[in-house]
């Protein structure tokens, strides 16, 4: 047999046989895109709680890549550095700076090893309670440490003999008081992890059942894995002296992913895993155990045994005790949810779920406080001790209601309700502080109030609001509104006396102030941050909005070059990401224009504008219909919505009909293939991290709520590479290699690239080493912008001629 005829059986070279080819070198973009992809971005202030110092943290752009090529671990839903018992963190920092928030000189704190990759990478910053001291995290191939420092002075120590696990806790800290504070951390003498075995056969079966479960991505396989991963995720509890740096352990080890403090250190509640652990679900579903210790990490009592998430109805949840929450405030109670339809959505019952309550000392019978005709969704402690916000979840209307419930179960009062995608009557959300016990709870004042904080989106922009709300029942009275541009309340330095809060506008440096007065009139800057650098100023942005044919309202950002004359026709690329909706005037709101414009991401096709293209950013897409059958009409939505935007764009005089692509991220990738296949609008396309294949998310995608064998030629129809042959435009694609969301794994770009070659269309597929679902590394960065702008160029024509 010849060569290619055997290629053909098994798969081309390096994929399935082994090899690999020579590793290609990482491009660069443009001079003007690399320095500013390589600028800072400006800072993040992080107020103390006291109200009298700020932190300006520096935040890091990328990960280096020996961070990312470090051991990686997959188990039970996770991908994880196994040396630091947590994956790598996305937002991180190079340096930190303090300052009296009244007068002072700003202190710049140091940070060992920043310029080390070797060193290790920071993250996680966090106040105390009381303002007084600030932690950081670092992760390092051997380990996560704990720093803490003093805010007076600036002082900054490692606590010696402390290596934190984050593996399950994603960085919560449980406060034991100002001056310690509870932790988990890698157990003394655990030893070294399980060995490998031997290679035997990996054996998987699933169970008989009248429920549906999709399944995840990096799942357990083998008893060596459930070993492996037992070994890592075990914990022990240490309550750490700040003032002196000791460690003492609580109790045993154990499978702990959450630590809390109860009421004012009458107890902890804990909640761990326990085997077994069922070989299809994460981790988050394991059987679990939840539990009240004393101070010294006792048992006191065993609230519940939480079964492993199977035989759950789609849409539905656990039959039993579920959601766990400790008092920060002195009743010292416990809380949690129960359903009362069996967890099974499709019972007709009055009320779906309840909240119970149990009190001190922890033996007695639970009582209940209140009963939800819809499912429960969040619960939020007032700081009074007295009542709390519950919110429950219409699923069925996608509608949100949020009560008043006093904690004694007496009457909850209805504060507001919204549906989920509303923006322009969105009551916002409660302005809180930090409890004692380290958890965020909602400020109130000596008069029985509290406050909302909202975004304030409107058609014309963006008004952020301060609204005022009684314990007793009034109306709320809107405090603050800003008048022109985007300004952000923050936090009472004295509650009802001064605000502090953050203005932001597009291409500008953010800014603190202070406002004061008794309309809070009077506003005095506090600090100026770095500018934007001036090529970013440069970019002229212009909000456009119009209407598609049925009247729904559309929106897009043009963004041009520096150098753009009226009149000029550019090669324009159009990113965008579809969203669904239940009616036309919910869709309509995403029209709405904003002041501010976020620092780009890397990646970001915004950055092409410096290329000389024209970039439609941002621009909405609306899906419009019922929610269990909304993606029946999406090809035709999606069409329909690139026709408006299209037509938009020649009424500005810009279009060039032979130089305009389409482009977008994830679910965006989907829509831009999707209309290549079915559109001749478009000459060119770029897709990154996208699905192309439905069939390989058979349990539902995004909005979609039917399995594939309820709605089959849904989802056969939606699938782009089933319609390869219709597309003739040249299509870059771009993934990480490393992308770990079940939707897009790298395998679908993998597919819809050979299914393209062979047709013989024109594409190029770019997959990206140790990046992710978004990109992580400088080089990644740089080498994405000059795939998309190399790509533009190539068949779109020069963006300058």
């Amino acid at each position: 047999m010849k060569r290619r005829d055997l290629l053909s059986l098994v798969g081309a070279p390096g994929l399935l046989l082994g090899g690999s080819a020579a590793a290609e070198t990482y491009r660069q973009p443009s001079a003007a895109v690399r320095a500013l992809l390589d600028a800072a971005p400006p800072p993040r202030p992080l107020p103390s709680p006291d109200g009298r110092w700020i932190a300006f943290l520096e935040p890091a752009r990328y990960l280096a890549l020996a961070v990312l090529n470090r051991p990686m671990l997959r188990l039970a839903g996770l991908r994880f550095d196994p040396g630091a018992l947590a994956a790598p963190p996305s937002l991180h920092y190079l340096g930190l700076r303090l300052r009296a928030l009244r007068g002072g000189e700003e202190r710049r704190v140091r940070l060992p090893g920043t310029a080390s990759e070797a060193a290790g990478v920071w993250h996680s910053f966090a106040w105390s309670p009381d303002g007084a001291r600030f932690l950081l995290q670092r992760h390092t191939a051997s380990g996560t440490e704990l720093w803490v420092g003093q805010a007076a002075n600036g002082v900054f120590n490692r606590l010696e003999g402390l290596r934190l696990n984050n593996l399950l806790t994603e960085n919560e800290l449980c406060w034991w008081g100002p001056d310690a504070l509870i932790v988990l951390a890698r157990p003394t003498g655990q030893g070294a992890a399980p060995r490998t075995p031997l290679p035997g056969p990996t054996l998987q079966e699933s169970p008989a059942r009248g429920t549906v479960e999709p399944p995840r991505p990096d799942l357990l396989r083998s008893a060596h894995d459930e070993a492996l991963f037992e070994h890592h995720a075990r914990a022990q509890l240490v309550r750490v002296n700040l003032v002196n740096g000791s460690l003492q352990r609580l109790g045993e080890p154990g499978l702990f992913h959450s630590v809390s403090m109860v009421g004012e250190r009458q107890a902890l509640l804990t909640e761990r895993l326990q085997r077994p652990f069922p070989r299809t679900l994460a981790w988050e579903d394991f059987p679990q155990r939840v539990e009240l210790r004393d101070a010294q990490g006792r048992l006191l009592h065993e609230l519940a045994q939480l079964p492993a998430w199977q035989q759950v109805p789609p849409g539905g949840t656990l039959s039993g005790p579920r959601v766990f929450y400790a008092s920060p405030t002195r009743d010292a109670a416990v809380y949690w949810v129960e359903a009362l339809d069996g967890g099974n959505p499709a019972q007709r019952v009055a009320y779906r779920d309840r909240l119970m309550r149990l009190d001190p000392p922890y033996s007695g019978e639970p009582r209940e406080v209140q009963r939800l005709p819809h499912r429960f969704q969040r619960l939020r402690f007032l700081d009074d001790g007295e009542h709390a916000l519950l919110t429950e979840l219409d699923r069925t209307r996608g509608f949100s209601r949020t009560y008043l419930q006093p904690l004694d179960g007496s009457q909850s009062r209805l504060l507001f309700e919204h549906a989920q995608r509303e923006r322009f009557r969105h009551p916002g959300s409660p302005l809180t502080h930090l409890a004692p016990s380290g958890q965020r709870v909602v400020q109130t004042d000596g008069e029985g109030a509290f406050w909302f904080v909202g975004q304030g989106a409107t058609p014309r922009g963006e008004r952020p609001f301060l609204d005022r709300y009684l314990l007793r029942d009034q109306p709320p009275q809107r405090l603050f509104q800003a008048e022109s541009g985007f300004e952000l309340p923050l936090q009472w330095l004295l509650p009802g006396r001064q605000l502090l809060s953050l203005t932001e506008r597009a291409f500008e440096a953010r800014q603190l102030g202070l406002r004061e007065g008794p309309s809070l009139q009077a506003w005095q800057a506090l600090s100026a941050l770095p500018e934007v650098p001036a090529p970013l100023r440069s970019l002229r942005r212009e909000f456009v909005a119009f209407r598609r044919d049925d009247g729904v309202e559309m929106s897009f950002t043009l963004v041009l070059p520096p150098e753009h004359q009226p009149g000029q026709k550019r090669p324009v690329l159009v990113w965008a990401y579809p969203q669904e909706f239940s009616d036309a005037q919910l869709a309509s709101q995403q029209a709405g224009a904003s002041d501010r414009l976020p620092w780009p991401a890397p990646g970001s096709p915004l950055w092409l504008a410096l290329d000389g293209f024209a970039v439609v950013y941002d621009a909405t897409m609306p899906v419009l219909g019922e929610a269990r059958t909304v993606n029946d009409g999406f090809l035709e939505q999606i069409q329909r919505n690139a026709v408006a935007i299209v037509e938009k764009l020649d009424e500005l005089k810009l279009l060039d009909p032979k130089r305009i692509a389409i482009g977008g991220q994830s679910y965006g990738a989907f829509m831009a293939v999707n209309l290549l296949a079915h559109t001749q609008l478009f000459k060119a396309g770029i897709a990154r991290s996208g699905a192309y294949n439905r069939s390989l998310t058979p349990f539902g995608f995004q909005s979609e709520r039917r399995h594939l064998w309820e709605a089959r030629d849904v989802y056969l129809r939606l699938s782009p590479l089933l319609f390869a042959h219709q597309i003739e435009e040249p299509l870059l694609l771009l993934h990480g290699e490393q992308d770990s969301s079940g939707g897009t794994l790298p395998l679908q770009s993998e597919r819809l690239y050979q299914a393209l070659a062979g047709l013989g269309k024109p594409v190029r597929l770019a997959m990206l080493p140790l990046e992710g679902h978004s990109l992580a590394s400088r080089e990644a960065a740089g080498h994405v912008q000059w795939e998309m702008s190399s790509w533009l160029r190539r068949h779109l024509g020069e963006p300058r001629r």
